[in-house]
């Protein structure tokens, strides 16, 4: 199926948040430092708006991992972690299940 080989490009991955810390001078950003199990990235993401960061370290979630890193104001971007919801306030980072480690392959 076509959309099956489509979603096979996109690397998808179990990560641990072991930090979480607001952006100076950014109003929507929080940087995170994602475990992915043997290696670490760091990440800013649009979610300051739904969570603290005291929040979400810990805590599991899902990125995309294989892309490329993007250089921002605030430093380097390595991926990008997934959420759902039309914004702001309304914003929910994806948890997988308890058994999921960090670098697990999302299939």
């Amino acid at each position: 199926m076509v959309i099956n080989r489509e979603l096979a490009k996109i690397d998808l991955r179990i990560a641990r948040i072991a930090k979480a810390e607001h952006v100076e001078k950014a109003d929507k950003l929080l940087r995170l430092e994602l475990d992915l199990g043997g290696e670490t990235r760091q990440v800013f993401a649009d979610i300051k708006s739904a969570y603290k960061p005291e929040d979400i370290e810990g805590k599991l979630t899902v990125m995309v991992a294989k892309l490329a890193p993007r250089k921002m104001r605030f430093g380097m971007s390595e991926g990008m972690v997934l959420a759902a919801g039309p914004s702001g306030e309304e914003l929910w980072i994806l948890n997988p299940d308890e058994g999921a480690q960090p670098g697990m392959k999302v299939k």
